[in-house]
């Protein structure tokens, strides 16, 4: 049987750009025997040898860091002026991961029981094994920094499927650890496009924890095929994130951090502003400053250092963002886009969306129901903060919320009453590394970042000593 060959098409151009060969049956036979021979090695390793290695792959990133931020802007069509970010901001949190290790995986992190008279009683974590990672395009050093580094930290083995999108971020992260020292077959990858393979690995009895970052149908799609297993599976999942405009803010400074909060990257961000509630006294003063700051932005090729909005991932992205501000128009919702030059003459060929306000937006429209993944802001008015805060949790997702207001004690006391696994007041789309990262609803299971993103790579043994009697 010939094996498939992954073509990856450009954002920009729609033309092909890289190709790779997929995986063989053989192939995914093997990498799990081999994960498995090189965790048991691995894993008895000291925990500062582990650092070291991470430490060591971040400083070959950074050297490298030019060169990977333009494979990203090539591959999945952000702009050359943030993808750099994107490369810096991943070694930083490889980093401060490592440096939190030891509070968690070393001595430190040792819980003692009671103390009793010829007994001694204690609970360690021991690497869970061979971890499957799959993650995404839209940001794909950050977020598979946010599994592998403590996997790897934790003393577990590595199976990579990055994306058909972003194919080579899988091969340079791999070279990175294998120079830093790693040593063979702890980090292994493959390049598949089909699921039916992909389900091979996650049913498979020689791995033994499973992640994935995507999309809600993807993360389904995973549970269900490890369902017949007793395996741990980590979804980090979409969100069709609030914020929240109280009658008492700057309304320019409020309208530029959030016009950035939804289409940064496009809009392709699961913790993007996807929906905006806003104070009815201040919804009209709110919208004129949105069309100000949007008039400004710059939409256009993605390896010109000037451009702020590139393309979206591809023809069928931009089909479901077109047709959710469709059906709000349908709906009654209004296109209040400024004139922007830069809207309407898009390069040739690529997925270009023009960002989109959207005013008497409501939640008959699937704009403010399920994730667009687009540079769209859809504004409601809201009579305050009951309703706002009513509003913010009507929603089968649960990522990330924001209020913004200047009475920041009043949004500590509102913000408890959002559901989701992150918080913000006047912030927003910010993943901090000594925060937990989690979804509520079906915005995922499980966590990353923080000490408690080492929990789900390590497994709990508790020690029960006694003293030999004399």
């Amino acid at each position: 049987m010939s094996l498939e060959t992954i073509t990856t098409i450009s954002p920009s151009t729609n033309a092909p750009i890289v190709t790779r060969t997929g995986v063989s049956s053989e192939d995914l036979r093997r990498i799990p025997e081999a994960a498995q021979a090189a965790f048991r090695s691995f894993s008895t390793t000291p925990l500062v040898h582990r650092q070291q290695i991470v430490q060591r792959a971040m400083d070959v990133l950074e050297r490298n860091k030019d060169e990977l931020a333009r494979e990203v802007t090539e591959q999945m069509g952000r702009p050359i002026a943030y993808t750099g970010v994107e490369i810096l901001t991943a070694i930083k949190r490889g980093r401060y991961l490592t440096q939190i290790s030891n509070s968690v995986l070393g001595d430190e992190g040792i819980v003692h029981g009671e103390e009793e008279k010829g007994f001694r009683r204690y609970i360690k974590r021991s690497p869970v094994g061979v971890v499957f990672v799959m993650f995404p395009w839209n940001y794909p050093y950050l977020t598979l920094v946010n599994s592998l580094v403590p996997a790897i930290l934790a003393g577990n083995a590595v199976i990579l499927k990055p994306s058909p999108q972003t194919p080579t971020i899988v091969e340079q992260i791999t070279s990175a650890f294998i120079a830093a020292g790693l040593p063979r077959d702890v980090l292994q990858y493959f390049h598949s496009g089909s699921f039916t393979l992909l389900e091979t690995v996650i049913r498979s009895p020689l791995v033994n924890h499973i992640c994935f970052t995507g999309s809600e149908a993807g993360g389904l799609a995973v549970q269900k095929a490890a369902s017949d297993r007793i395996v741990n599976v980590g979804l980090e999942l979409g969100g069709k994130d609030p914020a929240y405009v109280r009658d008492d803010v700057d309304l320019s400074w409020a309208a530029e951090e959030v016009v950035d909060g939804a289409i940064f990257n496009s809009g392709q961000s699961c913790c993007a502003i996807e929906r905006v509630y806003v104070h009815e006294k201040v919804y009209d003063g709110f919208v004129a400053e949105v069309k100000k700051v949007l008039s400004n932005y710059r939409v256009g090729d993605p390896s010109d250092p000037k451009t702020q909005i590139g393309p979206v991932i591809s023809k069928r992205a931009k089909e479901t963002i077109q047709a959710h501000v469709a059906d709000a128009i349908k709906k009654g919702a209004k296109d209040e886009t400024p004139a922007n030059e830069t809207f309407e003459n898009f390069p040739p060929n690529g997925n270009y969306v023009k960002p989109t306000l959207l005013t008497g937006a409501n939640h008959e429209m699937v704009i403010m129901t399920e994730e667009t993944f687009g540079p769209v802001i859809p504004v409601m008015k809201v009579s305050g903060d009951a309703e706002a805060v009513r509003l913010m949790n009507d929603s089968t997702f649960g990522l990330t919320a924001s209020v913004w207001t200047k009475d920041v004690p009043t949004a500590e006391k509102l913000v408890e009453q959002i559901e989701a696994g992150t918080v913000f007041v006047n912030r927003s789309d910010f993943p901090s590394p000594d925060l937990a990262w989690t979804g509520w609803k079906n915005s995922g299971r499980g966590v990353t970042l923080s000490r408690f993103g080492f929990e789900q790579f390590v497994k709990l043994k508790s020690h029960h000593i006694k003293e030999y009697p004399k």
